[in-house]
């Protein structure tokens, strides 16, 4: 249970200590995929102390941690500042697009205080986010020494390149989550956007606000 709680919330893996590992075998399921990072990161990095740097990743991440956490999210992958979390696996949950955007809106608030106070120093760091919906493949990955659960394929990648055109405080989502939660939420298209690895403009919209 130590270790499942490394990489998926208390309920999630108390479920699949309950469950067995079967849960964590390859399979498809839709999914919401969240990515986040740092837009100012690598800057920030260029000119901070390595203390700096790593007392700022651990603001980040604590504050991460308990928000995923709070929402039910699985966290597939730490890249630096760069975060895959994803809804709906391995344990399917009602309602995954709500959650992911909730969760997004309360990291961007939970945010807020600690790009505050690097400004203060100096520092200009904000959070960027993209959300992706679809189905795609699941499952554990990596070989005897070091395992990770993951998602893979078009989802978890369109989530990263909507991040990277977020810019800091934005959350950028696909049409199939605009769609899903446009009845609890406002938002605003940002055009189609051209995204390394797709083919075709890919419609993108911009998060304001939930409504009341």
């Amino acid at each position: 249970l130590s270790r499942m709680k490394r990489f998926f919330s208390r309920a999630v893996a108390e479920a699949i200590v309950a469950g067995g590992e079967e849960l964590l075998e390859p399979h498809r399921r839709e999914i919401t995929a969240v990515f986040l990072d740092l837009r100012g990161f690598t800057a920030f990095t260029d000119r901070a102390d390595p203390d700096e740097v790593m007392d700022l990743l651990r603001e980040y991440h604590a504050t991460l941690g308990r928000t995923v956490d709070e929402f039910g999210g699985t966290l597939e992958h730490f890249a630096g500042d760069g975060v895959m979390i994803f809804f709906n696996d391995p344990i399917e949950v009602e309602n995954p697009a709500e959650r992911a955007i909730r969760m997004a809106l309360a990291l961007q608030r939970a945010f807020n205080p600690i790009a505050e106070a690097w400004a203060k120093l100096g520092h200009d760091v904000g959070l960027g986010v993209g959300i992706a919906q679809g189905d795609t493949t699941l499952g554990v990955i990596g070989f005897e020494q070091r395992w990770e659960y993951a998602a893979i394929g078009n989802v978890p990648n369109l989530a990263a390149r909507l991040c990277g055109s977020a810019h800091a405080g934005e959350i950028i989502l696909d049409l199939q989550t605009e769609q899903d939660i446009v009845h609890i939420a406002e938002t605003e298209f940002v055009g189609a956007l051209s995204l390394r690895g797709f083919q075709q403009p890919v419609p993108a919209f911009r998060l304001k606000r939930m409504r009341e």
